[in-house]
């Protein structure tokens, strides 16, 4: 029995190849992404490889980021144009009207069901669905890593960070701290960022989401890197110090292999440890699990969490933590109607009703929590009617200059008698707040401190 092979027409403007089953066929790919894993992606994976060829990225998340394109100068020769990057919700538009073939999903804190639901819909326009794995996009350094990751955004990485780089200088050793990018302003001036005091943050020109992870290390000492291209950072940041820090930015999985992997587990959200991505990805690599924030937690979440990271890690070595909050004058938070401002990435794709400054308000006595959401203007009202969770907390989004302003107004509109700051700056010398505000902070406890610095130094001895 003989089958004749029927050849079907192209989509008419499709820049599909003529032969898919090809294996010597330039595969057109897009890359799905977040400003950020995306790139790194693209530099370690596709740029320079002659099997691919991408022909745009997609953006989600970030506001403000579609509409721009990666830099030929980043890119390299093979794209002299650069590369588009567009709006997600145009991709199967994109994959019918290039040719595409294959998807790359590089961004991160999904829950499991998005991006099976973004697999479907790529499947649906006809291409495949691709995500890359550690060892496809770890680099490797030649000094030791050590590697702050979690399970979803705001489980406390950044005060786990901070400790651990206190550890490495107690030891002797000194830290450079490589930040999970955030490249939100001209790409082709991000290549490779250092931090080493304030004026390189008013330089760089940061937004507050960078000035958040940014500058409490600044405070400490700590020299930051950051950028774009992850191996002239890496290699720059080698040449400084004796350890390199990973400081993890959602719950994306590290860009260099970790000596020690380290992931910090948020009670608050029992279960999102083993059904968020890349979390899981993160709970299963651990080689420690901090259980944070048990001190404001229900027993019972924190059991749940324990049980889910045995059941997928069981040689993982679990710690459990609190990240106690503080403010300089409990007293003037005691019977005052309080204006609560968070971390914005940790309400928004977070997907948090409060955080620190929320929990301060309570501990202190605040007399009412008063809701932002009738004052809101621009992008911030924007940002509520987005992410409906959000109710009585205000969310310091600041990704630009104009929404930095919007959100200078909308806090200055609020009726209130102060405003409690729970972002890890201090928000009043970014904005022109026009009534009295106090800063919440928050560290990781001692006990866990000492705990992590045994295995930190286990870990530098055998490296």
């Amino acid at each position: 029995m003989s089958t004749t092979l029927v050849m079907l027409p192209r989509t008419s403007g499709s820049t599909e190849p003529e032969s898919p089953m090809n294996p010597d066929a330039v595969v057109p790919t897009i890359i799905l992404g977040a400003a950020g894993r995306d790139f790194h992606d693209f530099n370690v994976v596709f740029r320079g490889d002659p099997r691919h060829r991408v022909v745009a990225f997609t953006a989600a998340q970030i506001p403000d980021i579609a509409g721009r394109v990666y830099p030929a100068e980043l890119a390299g020769p093979g794209y002299p144009d650069g590369i588009p990057i567009h709006a997600e919700r145009e991709l199967p538009e994109l994959i019918r009207r290039l040719g595409v073939r294959e998807c790359c999903m590089s961004y991160s804190d999904l829950p499991h069901l998005e991006v099976m639901h973004k697999a479907s819909l790529v499947n649906a326009a006809g291409a495949d669905f691709r995500i890359l794995g550690p060892d496809s996009t770890m680099l490797r350094s030649t000094k030791p890593v050590l590697a702050v990751c979690a399970v979803r955004t705001g489980c406390g990485k950044s005060q786990t960070t901070r400790r651990i780089s206190e550890v490495v200088r107690e030891l002797g050793r000194k830290a450079a701290v490589v930040r999970h990018p955030m490249p939100y302003g001209d790409l082709a001036r991000q290549v490779c960022q250092r931090f080493a005091s304030v004026e390189d943050l008013e330089r760089h020109q940061c937004t507050i989401e960078e000035r958040e992870e940014y500058e409490p290390h600044l405070a400490m000492g700590n020299v930051v890197f950051a950028g774009i291209d992850y191996e002239q950072i890496l290699r720059q940041a080698e040449a400084e110090a004796d350890v390199i820090l990973w400081d993890g930015g959602n719950n994306d999985l590290p860009f260099y292999r970790p000596d020690l992997h380290v992931v910090i587990a948020d009670p608050h959200r029992p279960g999102h440890e083993v059904s968020y991505y890349p979390g899981e990805t993160n709970t299963r690599m651990a080689d420690v699990v901090v259980i944070n924030k048990v001190g404001t937690a229900r027993p019972e979440d924190v059991a749940t969490v324990e049980a889910n990271v045995r059941r997928v890690n069981p040689g993982a070595t679990i710690l459990r933590a609190d990240s106690p909050v503080s403010v300089d004058d409990p007293e003037a938070v005691r019977g005052k109607r309080v204006l609560v401002v968070e971390d914005g990435p940790t309400l928004t794709h977070g997907g948090m009703r409060y955080g620190a400054a929320y929990v301060a308000a309570q501990r202190f006595g605040a007399l009412a929590i008063v809701d932002p959401r009738p004052y809101a203007v621009g992008s911030i009202k924007k940002t509520f009617e987005a992410y409906p969770h959000l109710t009585e907390i205000l969310p310091a989004m600041g990704y630009g200059k104009k929404q930095m302003s919007e959100l200078e107004r909308t806090i200055n509109a609020v009726d209130c008698d102060l405003v409690l700051v729970g972002t890890p700056i201090d928000l009043a010398r970014l904005l022109r707040i026009a009534k009295p505000s106090m800063r919440v902070r928050y560290e990781l406890d001692e006990s866990t401190k000492q705990s992590l610095a045994t295995r930190v130094a286990r870990v530098l001895e055998e490296r």
